[in-house]
């Protein structure tokens, strides 16, 4: 891991000495470009660096942990059995607004180009509030081809504790809960909140997961949600239901409580990072997950994962990379270990690009190389983000405006998910306290969820 600022280095030393080696109208050209592209928020990136060398790859290497099938049991029988996904939607409470009932701060969040084809915003209760943030999405469109989650569609929500904000309950921090949203009807999309939570060793009870989500695959019956330096593993057939209202967490007089929430979905499992703590600071540490996302179009399917670098201007670079799900029987929805369990990535690619919100990878008409999709955070003084497509040899992005500026995307977007039955690609927007379409007094705005199908990104970008 030590190389990679070095390696970043040299390949800006040759480029310039390159570049010096041109003819005067050359180094003209170039300036003029680089002062526009930097005049309307291009940032350009550029191709994605393959890297292969053993010890530039070594960081990303997990070793699987799972639960004994037991203590789980031990957990189900003691709370009554398994809920189902369909029985958490059948008990939705809160209805999502479609694009008519948004407010113009909701509304503004929306893309520039392309535009969305379908956008929800939130019950009004989550739309403001600054304790939570919206950070992830992930759809039935993952778990399965046809889209469906036995007779369901559905669209899951992963959102944060927000602990920098002042005057929350303690008992708060750290937490982090999921929106199972009803998708059947697009007209009427309606969620239930579940509490992500820990089983104890013995299966008696259970903790809190204290995670400060950046991603989520749902695939197969499995659920990989990022927190930081390490993924956690929730099965989808194991959601429990709490039956005593209490703001506790676990085992109390009566039952089990769940902080208020009805349904809670315990870990089954995790893949820590085996280099040590992550870090965005240090470039001889683990890379620290700042999104994920599922590539269909690989064989096998894998997970997809990227990090984002330090501050614009770092000597850092951030990565992008993917890891091959196991084909192996009675391992669906987990990645492919080995006999020690360790777990390595099946490709590793070096980004220019700084702030990576989002990824995606995926293969057109599923043959060839892949389209890398990067979600890129706006620049200190912006407002929108900007997703490029990033190739070996190019990257790509949508203009907008007379200023052909490339910011066009969602305002601090978040994720990002491909529905292949339906063509469209799912991403939210985190929203923010005043001041940036937020509604000034203290609440959060803006936040909204929408789909764009992947055609017209790649029509945009073209």
């Amino acid at each position: 891991m030590q190389h990679r600022g070095r390696h970043r280095r040299r390949r800006r030393g040759r480029a310039l000495r390159a570049t010096l080696a041109g003819t005067a109208l050359a180094l003209t050209a170039a300036a003029t470009l680089i002062s526009t592209s930097q005049a309307v928020g291009g940032d350009d990136p550029g191709g994605l660096t393959r890297v292969t060398a053993q010890a530039e790859t070594a960081p990303f290497r997990l070793h699987e942990e799972l639960t004994a099938p037991g203590t789980l049991d031990t957990l189900s029988r003691a709370m009554g059995g398994d809920v189902g996904v369909h029985g958490v939607l059948a008990s939705a409470d809160r209805t999502m607004r479609d694009r008519s009932g948004c407010d113009a701060a909701e509304t503004d969040a929306l893309p520039v180009k392309p535009a969305a084809t379908r956008a929800y915003c939130w019950d009004r209760r989550d739309a403001t509030t600054t304790r939570w943030l919206p950070r992830t999405v992930t759809t039935s469109g993952d778990a399965h081809d046809d889209g469906r989650w036995g007779p369901d569609r559905v669209v899951l929500s992963g959102w944060a504790h927000d602990d920098r904000r002042a005057g929350g309950p303690a008992a708060d921090r750290g937490l982090a809960r999921i929106a199972f949203i009803d998708a059947n009807d697009p007209a009427r999309l309606a969620y239930r909140w579940v509490l992500l939570v820990a089983p104890r060793a013995d299966g008696k009870d259970y903790t809190a997961v204290h995670a400060r989500l950046s991603g989520m695959v749902w695939y197969q019956d499995k659920l990989i949600a990022a927190a930081r330096g390490s993924l956690l593993v929730f099965d989808l057939h194991r959601i429990l239901r709490a039956n005593v209202d209490s703001r506790a967490i676990g085992r109390v007089k009566g039952g089990f409580a769940a902080h208020g929430y009805r349904y809670v979905l315990p870990a089954v499992g995790s893949y820590r990072l085996t280099g040590g703590p992550c870090s965005t600071a240090d470039d001889r540490a683990a890379p620290c997950f700042s999104a994920l996302s599922l590539d269909r179009t690989s064989v096998p399917a894998s997970l997809v994962a990227s990090e984002s670098s330090r501050a614009r201007g770092s000597d850092r670079a951030a990565h992008v990379w993917r890891y091959a799900y196991s084909t192996g029987p009675g391992r669906g929805g987990l990645l492919a270990a080995d006999a020690r369990g360790e777990v390595r990535a099946a490709e590793v690619f070096e980004t220019e690009g700084a702030g990576v919100l989002g990824v995606l990878s995926h293969r057109r008409d599923g043959a060839g190389r892949a389209d890398w999709y990067v979600d890129r955070a706006p620049t200190s003084d912006g407002r929108r983000g900007t997703l490029w497509r990033q190739t070996t040899f190019t990257a790509k992005a949508a203009r907008c405006g007379p200023d052909e500026s490339h910011a066009c995307w969602g305002r601090h977007t978040a994720s990002l998910s491909y529905w292949r039955e339906t063509g469209e690609l799912w991403t939210l927007t985190e929203g923010v306290p005043g001041g940036d379409g937020g509604p000034g007094d203290g609440r959060a705005g803006g936040r909204v969820l929408y789909a764009v199908p992947l055609g017209a990104v790649d029509d945009a970008v073209e």
